[in-house]
């Protein structure tokens, strides 16, 4: 249900847009997240957009200020700008049931489904 892609290659300063796309119906009862998670490293979260219209947005600290989290229809979108080399690693998005309940936010441990990732590499 949930397939994220644009990934790629970029120089550091560089931009990407990931895309997470689903069905429309999705979107208006599920909060979308991004993580990514590196070599080595914990799943890290990155980015969550509430579900329906309101469309809250949160951002880790690690990415605040470069990273900005949108939605269409049926799709969630991730630009990165001013791209880092720690910003390479393997990119998913997940969606959260928030039918009953908009507040449940994104989290690592506790999202319902997980969509296959997409590769960001970040290097001169």
């Amino acid at each position: 249900q949930l397939q994220a892609s644009g990934g790629g290659l970029a120089q550091p300063g560089g931009s990407l847009t990931l895309s997470c796309a689903t069905a429309s119906w999705v979107l208006d009862y599920y909060a979308i997240g991004w993580f990514r998670e590196a070599p080595g490293k914990e799943r890290e979260w990155i980015s969550c957009i509430s579900s329906g219209g309101a469309g809250r947005r949160d951002y880790a600290e690690s990415v605040k200020g470069r990273f900005t989290i949108s939605k269409d229809n049926t799709k969630v979108y991730l630009e990165m700008d001013n791209l880092r080399p720690e910003d390479t690693a393997h990119y998913y998005c997940a969606g959260r049931d928030q039918t009953f309940d908009p507040t449940r936010p994104c989290s690592t441990t506790e999202m319902d489904y997980w969509g296959r990732g997409t590769q960001v590499t970040v290097s001169s």
